[in-house]
């Protein structure tokens, strides 16, 4: 990893000025094998962020130097994803991701319109990505792939993935089924494979990425700390309650039904949780956490009825802001964390 000066010719040994958009805008690139597999700036990448992430977030994020994506949910035709996916292009010139839910529904004809729009990254969750690895293979997309712990990032690396994404107990949306933290699991994933690993779960500061790229991580992927950004497509008052939130106002649900996923704490999650306590049928249970009670949430703003996905890092943010200040401010804080942490190494050196 290698911090390189910004367009402005910046970035020398100097201290960085801390504090307000000025500072953040000023942040050199931080170059890692991730940022040059997928072309960008800065090893931040934005979360798939299913009914939030189109393209207004996505090019937010990309312009910035992240990568942004563009989630599928909430498309569900060829011809709305290839709408959404010339928007995004409209508003930004730099790469962007699509993401794609496994096994939700049938993700070939959205697949094939994102290739055939020349899409740069393509981002798969849950189930099994070979297929559509392979079909990626030669269209010159790239493809990252969202999992939890080292044999499943093992068996993307196998199926020919460029880039795996490992989340920890601590993140929001489905998680893996183990109570593994980032802190532990990202070392794990990249003992395990070759390919760049980014981290995910409990991160939403320059401080945060800097941790990940200690821990060997070659960049980061960022769920929570998106959806409460002014671009992202998510309810006002959800966004308020994840700036709000501490956390402890997260609860993991679903461990019954082999998902498990982390939720802002609620009604509904107590009703779930509940559910699951008693062994209420599957059925039950599959109403309780359907996407139309996510939505509820998510879009309606309902957070009595419906329930809305958080990670424990909402407790690291206290505002809705630019979906690029969030970016530009990590990127900048992180680089002045490594320029202290030299600074401890130096005072070392000189005491010894």
């Amino acid at each position: 990893m290698t911090v390189e000066p910004d367009d402005k010719g910046g970035g020398g040994a100097g201290p960085l000025p801390t504090g307000g958009a000025g500072a953040a805008a000023e942040a050199p690139a931080i170059a890692t094998r991730a940022t040059r597999l997928l072309g960008i700036r800065l090893p931040i990448v934005q979360g798939g962020l299913a009914r939030v992430a189109f393209a207004e977030l996505a090019a937010a994020v990309s312009n910035a130097g992240g990568l942004g994506q563009v989630s599928t949910v909430g498309l569900g035709t060829p011809e709305r994803l290839r709408a959404e996916i010339r928007r995004c292009r409209a508003l930004t010139d730099k790469p962007f991701g699509v993401n794609f839910p496994v096994g939700r529904f049938d993700l070939t004809p959205l697949l094939e319109a994102a290739l055939e729009e020349g899409v740069r990254v393509v981002a798969l969750t849950a189930g099994n990505p070979a297929p559509y690895i392979r079909r990626c293979e030669g269209t010159g997309a790239r493809t990252l792939v969202l999992t939890a712990g080292p044999e499943l990032a093992r068996k993307a690396e196998a199926a020919g993935a460029d880039l795996v994404a490992t989340v920890g107990y601590e993140g929001g949306g489905h998680i893996g089924r183990g109570d593994e933290t980032t802190l532990v699991m990202v070392p794990r994933v990249v003992a395990a494979v070759k390919i760049p690993v980014l981290a995910s779960g409990g991160i939403a500061t320059g401080a945060g990425l800097l941790a990940a790229l200690a821990l060997g991580a070659e960049g980061v992927e960022m769920g929570t700390r998106f959806v409460a950004t002014q671009e992202a497509r998510a309810h006002p008052a959800y966004k308020a309650a994840l700036a709000a939130a501490a956390p402890a106002d997260t609860v993991v649900v679903k461990r019954s039904l082999g998902t498990p996923g982390r939720v802002l704490d609620g009604p509904q999650a107590r009703r779930i949780l509940a559910a699951e306590a008693s062994g209420a049928p599957q059925e039950e249970l599959l109403r309780l956490v359907s996407g139309e009670a996510n939505a509820l949430g998510t879009e309606n703003g309902d957070l009595e009825g419906g329930y809305v996905w958080a990670g424990q890092c909402a407790g690291l943010f206290g505002a809705v802001e630019p979906a690029g200040e969030v970016v530009r401010r990590m990127a900048a804080e992180a680089v002045e964390g490594m320029r202290r942490l030299r600074g401890l190494v130096a005072e070392e050196r000189l005491r010894g």
